[in-house]
């Protein structure tokens, strides 16, 4: 344990907040960009231009746009997760969880399930799965590592971008995304080369990617088990804030009836969702639709349903709404920043730069590694799956082609990458740090060591594939 206990120093030592080196990466960009650009523009006129698609990268329209679907991914998923029914489904699982090791498998295995269906639903689920067992191992007497299972609750962060709402993979798949976004950097001639999209076929529903969720899925529950044999000591359990969405009877008054009701909600979310599984049908039953049909929007909009239906009332929607938010606020102010960053290396052809020195020093058979590996290093400092393809996606999509490397497995070790050092990086452990009661530094040698056989998966599939 003293590798992990220096690990944890030096993570508490080195990283500022999240924010913070957002911050230091603009700056440090910009200064980068403004010695590199290959132009005849020199001293303030330099500056001035660089200063300009700073800002015009902040509020560029399409990146805001899909800013606020990550936040409202995360929302919905959270509130999803605070439904009665959820509810239910953790405390009947958490009857079976009579040690440390059996408790480590099932919230694995689960939390890992629910992380591939939606992020922000795996990161609460897990959370208060891991809350639950850890109340049901006190009020039992039994001997328990509290710690490992917060860890086995944070272990659907190191698979979500392989599933259908992670960001590059339901990016390259909205129609005209991909073109939009190599728009300033190939010329007309190569952006009608690319394709209008790649489809999920091509990237979650790919051999490769269904070979590494397979693998996941059977390994990680199993070592989990193995280090909860080892670590079977008794950790007591914090004392920490109750985030139930049960709400109170109120007399409701007047228009008040409505949002109280629980067939108002309930039936409104029924439609909502009904007509999202007549999409799935419909679009099946066109071949040369497939899995086209799934973005951000569809993703939204079927959490939107399913969430408000199994709170019945709009009443207990919002509250989970009040209680949810505020874990989207990283997004909110975080994700712009990424946006001007990308403006600096746009102006200053960095993309371009970059690709060309991967494209020199990578084959095809270790570009999809070498993209994995910097995935995780810009994760650490950037953790933020939009944010992470808004910056590296232009630069993996221009390397690929340039290296003859399909598109789509380039996308996914960028998603690889991207999620496997989440287990290093705590910005989004937040939540479950907050509804567990844990801190950082006790989960963290355990999600380390998660993070090593994760990438052991990943890298095995991307050479083998």
């Amino acid at each position: 344990m003293k590798f992990f206990r220096f690990i944890e120093k030096a993570f508490r030592t080195l990283l500022p907040s999240p924010f913070s080196i957002a911050i230091f990466l603009t700056v440090i960009t910009f200064v980068i960009s403004f010695c590199a650009m290959k132009s005849n523009v020199t001293g303030w006129d330099r500056v001035e231009g660089l200063l300009y698609s700073w800002e015009q990268g902040l509020w560029d329209k399409p990146y805001i746009v899909f800013a606020f679907q990550m936040m409202l991914m995360l929302v919905l998923g959270h509130v999803l997760a605070l439904t009665k029914p959820v509810n239910f489904l953790i405390s009947h699982v958490t009857r079976y969880c009579n040690s440390t090791a059996t408790s480590a498998a099932i919230v694995t295995v689960l939390t890992v399930t629910v992380a591939l269906f939606n992020w922000g639903l795996g990161l609460i689920f897990g959370a208060i799965l891991a809350r639950k067992v850890g109340e049901r191992a006190v009020r039992n007497k039994i001997q328990f590592n509290y710690p490992i299972i917060g860890a086995a609750g944070y272990s659907g962060l190191m698979v979500w971008h392989g599933g259908i709402s992670g960001s590059a993979p339901i990016k390259a798949a909205e129609s005209g995304h991909v073109k939009g976004m190599m728009a300033d950097i190939y010329s007309p001639e190569q952006l009608a080369e690319l394709p209008n999209n790649y489809s999920f076929s091509e990237t979650i529903f790919g051999s490769m990617n269904l070979t590494a969720i397979a693998l996941l899925i059977i390994v990680l529950p199993l070592f989990m088990y193995w280090l909860g044999k080892r670590s079977e000591r008794a950790v007591s359990l914090p004392v920490i804030k109750d985030e139930s969405t049960e709400v109170e009877e109120e007399k409701a008054e007047g228009a008040e009836r409505i949002d109280a009701s629980k067939w108002f909600g309930m039936i409104l979310g029924a439609l909502v969702f009904a007509y999202m599984i007549f999409r799935i049908f419909k679009a099946f039953g066109d071949p040369e639709v497939g899995w086209d049909f799934v973005s951000p929007d569809f993703i939204n909009l079927l959490l939107f349903g399913l969430a408000l239906m199994l709170h019945r009332s709009v009443r207990s929607f919002l509250k989970s709404v009040n209680t949810a938010i505020g874990g989207a606020s990283g997004i909110l102010i975080q994700f712009p920043l990424y946006f001007g960053i990308l403006g600096i290396m746009k102006h200053a052809g960095l993309v371009g730069q970059i690709s060309d020195f991967f494209a020199a020093h990578s084959s095809p058979t270790s570009f999809p590694v070498y993209t994995f590996l910097s995935s995780g290093l810009v994760n650490i400092f950037v953790p933020s799956g939009g944010g992470q393809w808004s910056i590296q996606g232009p630069i993996i999509i221009e390397a690929a082609s340039s290296i003859g490397v399909g598109a789509p497995k380039a996308i996914m070790a960028l998603a690889y990458g991207d999620q496997i050092t989440n287990m290093l990086q705590p910005f989004w452990a937040l939540p479950l740090l907050g509804i567990t009661g844990l801190k950082a530094r006790a989960i963290l040698p355990y999600t380390f060591a998660l993070m090593l056989v994760g990438s052991a998966i990943f890298l095995t599939v991307l050479m083998i594939f």
